[in-house]
């Protein structure tokens, strides 16, 4: 087993608190982010208004993908047009404990579709979550 690697330089440094688990409230140090966490009802909620920890990571999986594909993109000289990134989280059981798998659907209409698969290849390569989970959950990329 591989060691994990330690961050040479930290660049940004984000602090949020989790009140209650997964039904209270998370709030980052700045106060920008506060918003109400219930579970789903799939997972024996009320269905109440409040978001919950799997859309939370989508929605940061789904940015920085985003971001690392625009990276890659312009060090390659490419032009993307708009490029939306759709992250769908899933939760279940693995063994005795619980896991998370992700699926990455990528659009990126204005780029021919082997050209479009290669980049989201590369950018799974550079994007901090991807590196991140890499080895931990299953993680799979699709072209729309």
């Amino acid at each position: 087993m591989s060691q994990p690697k330690v961050l040479e330089k930290r660049l940004y440094t984000a602090v949020a608190t989790a009140t209650s688990g997964r039904d209270g409230r998370v709030k980052s140090d700045d106060g920008i982010l506060d918003l109400q966490v219930v579970p789903p009802k799939a997972l024996g909620g009320s269905g109440a208004a409040g978001t919950n920890p799997e859309q939370l990571f989508a929605a940061g999986y789904a940015a920085c993908f985003g971001s690392a594909l625009g990276h890659v993109a312009r060090a390659q000289k490419l032009k993307t047009g708009p490029v939306h990134i759709t992250a769908h989280v899933s939760i279940g059981q693995v063994g005795q404990g619980f896991g998370l798998a992700v699926e990455l659907v990528a659009s990126l209409p204005e780029l021919p579709r082997e050209q479009a698969e290669a980049l989201v290849q590369a950018a799974h390569q550079v994007c901090p979550y991807s590196n991140a989970t890499r080895g931990n959950i299953v993680v799979d990329l699709r072209v729309a």
